[in-house]
């Protein structure tokens, strides 16, 4: 089988400072945006990787979604337990201070973690956990 990852997703509850975090801060390109106002489905994605994406996305915009379901996906953003990504990079420490200087919320600075990987991590606007491992 040949199969590749094509797009992955995280919400987002506000799609300008989505927009400001993802295409600003970490420089990824934008590949479509589409919608109005908070019901925007973004699509951004590294600029040297054409074929891989994430979908930025009003997190309950499916009409099958209860009002409960959308009050628990609200409370869990809220939260930072609904959506995370791991991301890599070779130099962890540029990054960090990228992120930090665009005023991320930072959860953890670099470190050398037990399972052999040195990392970091940081919420989105949206409360979406991101980590960003180093490639050695």
């Amino acid at each position: 089988m040949d199969i590749t990852i094509h797009t992955s997703y995280l919400p987002h509850d506000d799609p300008d400072a989505a927009l400001a975090f993802w295409r600003d801060t970490l420089g990824f390109e934008v590949r479509s945006d589409v919608g109005h106002g908070k019901m925007r489905w973004i699509t951004v994605g590294p600029k040297n990787q054409p074929g891989t994406s994430i979908l930025l996305a009003p997190p309950a915009a499916d009409p099958g979604v209860t009002e409960e379901e959308r009050r628990i996906i609200t409370e869990m953003m809220a939260k930072g337990t609904y959506g995370w990504i791991l991301l890599a990079t070779r130099d962890l420490d540029a990054v960090f201070e990228k992120l930090q200087a665009g005023d991320a919320e930072v959860v953890q600075e670099p470190m050398e973690q037990p399972y052999g990987v040195r990392d970091c991590a940081f919420r989105d606007p949206a409360g979406n956990l991101v980590r960003i491992q180093e490639i050695r």
